[in-house]
């Protein structure tokens, strides 16, 4: 009779000892719970405070952008009267005429800057819009052929343009993808000292076209590779500083490649020239569809 007293109390003492360590848990449950309260509330605010900043930001370009177009433009606008004048009236000397081409040069270097900026903000506000038409791939290339031939001024540098299969179009942005491939042979020109650069289009399946702009310049090292898809990104080199521009070109050109519901890659290896891929699918999905929607929501991201 006393054994069994005696383990009645042992387990009334453990039994006890059990609620006193799940008193203890539940409160340490409880501050941890509110704990996470409050740093979710804090991240939240957070959060909030970084929208806002990054709202503040597009509105800030956007806002900045436009208001530096306009001049910059009308400075284009009066070097190029000046270098024209039919009528000979202003007389210009060999000196004034160069320094006039300088300011021609300049101003346009600037407003496509601002431009990329502007396009920018208003892709991260998403209010970037897409305007798909049918698009001959080969009167594309040709066009791209006949604007960049005069650019050409290193006889060590060939651009090629392979031939574009018989009939192929696409349903996309013209105006986005031409300014996609602008970029990318534009920087191939900028760094490539000798060698080619060369420029394909071919369907990739039935439902894409692959894009490709290869140099022979002086590649780009696998860590950097990501970096120069970075707004105000530039890769440190001896042609850099040669080359004028402020790291805008290829995020602006992997942005707009996302908008289009594709990708722009890079193969690329120190001193055995860089490839960049642009995959873009055949027909862009239309407005109001799922597949817009995810192609938009990429484009964000």
């Amino acid at each position: 009779m006393t054994t069994s007293i005696d383990e009645t109390a042992q387990l009334r003492t453990q039994l006890a000892a059990r609620e006193a360590e799940l008193e203890r848990l539940r409160a340490e449950l409880a501050e941890t719970n509110r704990g996470v309260v409050a740093l979710y509330g804090e991240l939240e605010t957070q959060a909030d405070a970084l929208r806002r900043a990054s709202d503040l930001k597009s509105s800030f370009l956007s806002n900045v952008s436009h208001e530096l177009r306009t001049p910059i433009a009308s400075v284009i606008n009066l070097a190029r009267l000046l270098l024209e004048d039919p009528a000979g009236a202003h007389r210009l000397d060999a000196e004034q005429k160069r320094q006039l081409g300088y300011i021609q040069r300049a101003g346009e270097t600037l407003y496509e800057m601002v431009s990329s900026l502007l396009d920018l903000a208003r892709i991260e506000a998403g209010r970037m819009q897409v305007t798909p038409s049918e698009v001959l791939v080969d009167d594309l290339l040709s066009a791209l052929r006949g604007l960049f031939r005069p650019l050409v001024t290193n006889r060590e540098v060939a651009l090629v343009f392979d031939d574009v299969p018989t009939g192929l179009t696409m349903r996309t942005d013209e105006g986005k993808l031409a300014q996609i491939l602008r970029n990318l042979i534009g920087n191939a020109l900028k760094f490539t000292e000798r060698g080619e650069i060369r420029v394909t289009a071919t369907p990739e399946g039935a439902d894409a076209v692959r894009f490709t702009v290869a140099d022979t310049g002086i590649g780009i090292p696998p860590e950097h590779q990501e970096r120069i898809f970075h707004e105000f990104e530039q890769v440190a080199g001896a042609l850099q500083s040669r080359a004028k521009g402020v790291g805008l070109g290829l995020p602006l050109s992997r942005s707009f490649a996302q908008l289009l519901g594709g990708s722009l890659t890079l193969e690329s290896a120190p001193g055995a020239g860089s490839t960049f891929i642009l995959r873009l699918p055949r027909r862009i999905a239309e407005a109001g569809s799922d597949d817009a929607a995810t192609t938009s929501e990429r484009a964000l991201v």
